[in-house]
């Protein structure tokens, strides 16, 4: 079995909030920081997605006595490295610099949170930058936005159904005074996890961190809430019209589990044999053995509450009910047959090394330890990973089949190619939308009742007993 084990640390929770969590590791004389600040895209002003993610791309655009030239250049001219970005439920700031520049990396850190300069020019820039990114993602490579018009559609006005980055529309609508408030309110001592990883005297860094954030005021509005997605009953397609495009991307999502998911190594295993390597039943049926594909994967995104189960493959257009069928039949079969003791025992070998790789560098820790400080999972979280994954069996396995694989007739499908050539091929799939890849958001524009993707337009008639809601045996 894989030896993994969190390193020894030191974590203080300073009296303002701040937790501040020290890893030595003299290995190599780097030093690796992250720094997390709850609440993310999740706190985003109502009907602007996009806020938060350009509050952190700001963050490294200026704080306190340098401007964006100056900050860029203190931190390029030692070798560090330093970038800020959003998620669904934090914005993380990550920097790695070496040892002997460890100083310098906090109190840029520290300036970046405390005392960001926010310019107005800087914003207006970085806005115009990432509504360009979506139009020529669009343009080049929509199976970059696919996530998210999968999301939106299978979340609806859930948070996890915003976009990170926001959209082209929303982009458009949010104004300095936005990004400005979303800082003042959001971002206090009571909000940051401090992860410094590396060759560090933790006196030393203590010290320097209770002096750069030990004054910080609060935040001025707690945590926005969160609770649970509702489920999905019936199926519902999008088609996402790109007039031209010779192929299709699609998106087949449904409702998974939470970061705190019980089978946490038993779902690593069941996704790993599906979906989640080059071997996987997916893999085989949509690339090795049909040729239809160079690839399908599947995945869990995880949060405090359930997020998404995704299938994602491209098929060429006139192959688009083919591939999407394959999936679903491939979803059908994991339910019905389970998967062996031997399958299991592959995807255990394939995991435990991959597992070991991600948990090599003091960047990797600081990641790794911000993540479970994040979500409240302890250091068990890791420690206990090689042997809940030694004792995963084809039962264990089962029920995680049944309780975290949606069934194929509660999916949600989105596909990204040419209507004419591909409207007919899945109308087959269940109640379907339409919107052209030109507009600028991620959701086709309705009214009314019509506004929720589980509103007017997408009910379906009850499955009947032969459909794929029939539920799954697993045998075993």
């Amino acid at each position: 079995m894989t030896d993994v084990h969190v390193p020894a640390h030191t974590r203080r929770v300073l009296d303002n909030g701040v937790t501040l969590i020290l890893i030595p590791r003299r290995d190599v004389p780097l030093v690796a920081c992250h720094a997390v600040m709850r609440g993310g895209a999740l706190a985003d002003p109502q009907g602007l997605p996009g806020v938060a993610s350009l509050v952190a791309g700001l963050l490294e655009k200026g704080a306190a006595e340098r401007d964006a030239y100056a900050f860029a250049d203190a931190v390029e001219g030692v070798g560090g490295g330093f970038g800020a970005g959003a998620g669904p439920e934090a914005i993380t700031l990550r920097a790695q610099f070496l040892a002997r520049d460890q100083s310098l990396m906090l109190e840029l850190v520290a300036d970046a949170l405390r005392s960001p300069r926010l310019a107005r020019e800087e914003f207006e820039h970085l806005r115009a930058r990432q509504i360009e990114f979506i139009k020529a993602a669009k343009d080049a490579e929509p199976a970059e936005l696919i996530d998210a018009y999968g999301r939106a559609l299978l979340f609806g006005e859930h948070p996890y159904g915003r976009p990170v980055h926001g959209s082209e529309a929303s982009l458009a609508a949010i104004d300095h005074a936005q990004v400005s408030d979303y800082y003042r309110r959001h971002f206090g001592a009571d909000r940051l996890t401090l992860v410094v990883a590396g060759d560090l005297d933790p006196r030393q860094i203590e010290a320097a961190a209770r002096a750069a954030f030990g004054d910080w005021r609060r935040a001025r509005v707690d945590v926005p809430p969160l609770e649970p997605p509702p489920p999905v009953t019936a199926r519902r397609v999008l088609l996402v019209d790109a007039p031209g495009a010779t192929q299709t991307h699609f998106w087949i999502g449904g409702i998974g589990v939470e970061k705190r998911y019980r089978r946490r190594a038993a779902l690593d295993l069941v996704n790993t044999l599906f979906g989640g390597r080059f071997t996987s039943l997916l893999n085989a049926e949509l690339r090795i053995k049909s040729g239809l594909s160079y690839g399908a994967r599947s995945g869990f995104a995880r949060g405090r509450v359930p997020g998404d189960f995704a299938i994602r493959s491209f098929v060429e257009a006139h192959n688009t009910g083919l591939g999407i069928g394959m999936a679903l039949s491939a979803l059908t079969r994991l339910r019905r047959d389970g998967v062996t003791a031997q399958m299991l025992d592959s995807a255990r070998a394939y995991t435990l090394g991959q597992y070991a790789l991600a948990l090599e560098t003091a960047t990797d820790w600081a990641a790794a330890i911000a993540d479970i400080e994040l979500y409240g999972l302890g250091t068990a979280y890791i420690d206990a990973y090689p042997a809940e994954l030694a004792a995963v069996d084809p039962a264990a396995a089962c029920a995680v089949i049944e309780e975290a694989f949606p069934l194929p007739d509660a999916v949600v499908i989105v596909a990204v190619g040419d209507g004419a050539l591909i409207r007919a091929q899945l109308t087959e799939f269940g109640p379907m939308r339409e919107m052209p890849l030109t507009d600028p958001g991620f959701l086709p524009r309705v009214s009314g009742d019509e506004a929720h993707p589980r509103g007017g337009g997408w009910a379906a008639s009850p499955p009947g007993p032969g459909s794929f809601l029939a539920r799954g045996r697993c045998l075993l």
